[in-house]
C-alpha cells in the first residue's frame, strides 16, 4: 500500500485535529463557560480517526480512492470552518466570518455522505 501525496496530507491533517482536539479539550477544562470549546474539540476527535481510516481504505483498495479522498478533504474542510468558528467566537467574541460553522457542518454532513458512498460503491481492481 502507497500513499499518495494527497493521501498523506489528509493524514497530516488529522493528525492535526486530534493534536488541536486535545489542546482545545484542555482548554475547555479551564475556561468557565467554554462549552464551544469542548463541542469543537469533541468534533475534532471523533473527526480525526475517520479521516484516517478513509485515507487507510481508499489507498489500501477497501474503498474507491477517489470517494475517500473526497469524504476526507470535505471532513477536514468541515472541521476548519466549524470547529474554527467555535475557537473564534470563543476567544474573540466574533464569527469567522458569516455562516462559518453551518457551512461546516454542511461540509461535514458531505463528508459522511460521499464516505458512505466510498464503501457501498466497490473499488476498481488493481486500483
Amino acid at each position: 500500500m502507497r500513499l499518495s501525496g494527497l493521501d498523506r496530507t489528509l493524514a497530516a491533517l488529522a493528525c492535526l485535529a486530534g493534536l488541536v482536539g486535545v489542546a482545545l479539550s484542555a482548554a475547555a477544562a479551564h475556561i468557565p463557560g467554554a462549552d464551544s470549546l469542548k463541542t469543537a474539540a469533541q468534533f475534532l476527535l471523533f473527526h480525526a480517526p475517520a479521516i484516517l481510516a478513509l485515507v487507510g481504505f481508499g489507498a489500501a483498495g477497501l474503498a474507491r480512492a477517489g470517494l475517500a479522498r473526497a469524504a476526507a478533504g470535505l471532513l477536514v474542510l468541515g472541521l476548519v470552518l466549524f470547529c474554527g468558528d467555535l475557537a473564534v467566537r470563543t476567544w474573540l467574541q466574533h464569527p469567522l466570518f458569516p455562516m462559518a460553522a453551518p457551512t461546516g457542518g454542511f461540509a461535514l454532513m458531505g463528508g459522511w455522505l460521499v464516505g458512505i458512498l466510498g464503501a457501498l460503491v466497490p473499488a476498481r481492481p488493481g486500483a
